[in-house]
């Protein structure tokens, strides 16, 4: 949009599969309206659902009223050179290209350290805090785990991972939400009767939602627990059909339990160090379990 700002072009037309409703030709100063694919294993309102009006007022989007199936079916008949290529699962436009490797032409590696987030130890390198997100747990290459990513120091480009993340004393029913963007301009009016879909899975969850007014962050009440809240994610809300906004997900303010992990003093001091290496070599990674393991108390 940015490109053709200067150009005569009135619409960007986009392959997601999502709904957006204008407003009738004689009414152009009314909104524009975001809503669910009549596709809902493809549904991707969760990705637009931090555009501005201004944005979503020059959006199409043809395929928001078509199936999948229906889609390849018509690839065929015109016989498009995509129609049998498979669904992606990362970013679209890289192809075959790994993000990582896409990440490591362009930008490169930068080798930092990984800390354990609760008590501080030094447990190895990593190829450059860009190659992880909050919550990761795959790719870390330590033993004793499993390990996530909790923190990302990214001024030192620290990792700062723990083995509790998932811990089942954790409260995730309850999360803060900042940053907020409605599509309307303003948020709905009943915030009690919501629904939320949070990033890493196909659900929709009924909540309520409570905006405190002096510093705008809100506080997002689901029925159920979850384990997949990650801080600097986004959460979408929606109203039946209607999309209606999004957030960002924060830390939470329950610092007696923490969440995700809350990192320590120390653990955020050894990573402002500017010599790194006087932190010698990594520890020896103990078993989660060692201790209840031996004494037979599991």
């Amino acid at each position: 949009m940015d490109a053709i700002s200067n150009m005569d072009f009135e619409f960007v037309a986009s392959g997601h599969y999502a709904k957006v409703i204008h407003p009738l030709i004689d009414e152009t100063n009314d909104l524009s309206f975001l809503h669910l694919s009549k596709d809902m294993v493809k549904d991707q309102t969760y990705f637009l659902s931090y555009l501005s009006q201004a944005q979503l007022k020059r959006l199409v989007l043809p395929l928001g009223c078509i199936p999948k199936d229906e889609v390849r079916r018509l690839a065929r008949k015109f016989d498009l050179p995509n129609q049998e290529r498979r669904d992606s699962q990362g970013i679209c436009f890289l192809g075959k290209i790994r993000y990582s490797e896409f990440v490591e032409r362009h930008i490169g590696e930068k080798e930092g350290i990984l800390l354990e987030a609760e008590i501080d130890d030094f447990l190895g390198v990593h190829r450059g805090f860009l190659f992880y997100t909050i919550g990761q747990r795959q790719g870390l290459g330590l033993p004793g785990g499993p390990w996530y990513v909790v923190e990302k120091d990214v001024k030192n480009n620290v990792v700062f991972v723990s083995r509790n993340y998932y811990s089942v004393d954790k409260i995730r029913r309850s999360f803060l939400v900042g940053s907020f963007r409605w599509i309307s301009g303003s948020p709905p009016h009943n915030l009690n009767h919501l629904r939320c879909k949070v990033p890493h899975g196909p659900l929709f969850y009924d909540c309520s939602l409570h905006i405190e007014e002096k510093d705008g962050i809100g506080t997002v009440q689901l029925p159920e627990d979850d384990q997949g809240l990650a801080a600097r994610q986004f959460a979408a809300f929606y109203q039946q059909e209607l999309c209606v906004g999004s957030g960002v997900i924060l830390e939470s303010w329950d610092d007696a339990k923490g969440f995700p992990v809350s990192v320590s003093d120390k653990a955020r001091h050894i990573a402002k160090m500017e010599d790194k290496s006087k932190l010698g070599k990594p520890v020896k990674i103990k078993p989660k379990h060692q201790d209840c393991l031996r004494d037979s108390i599991c």
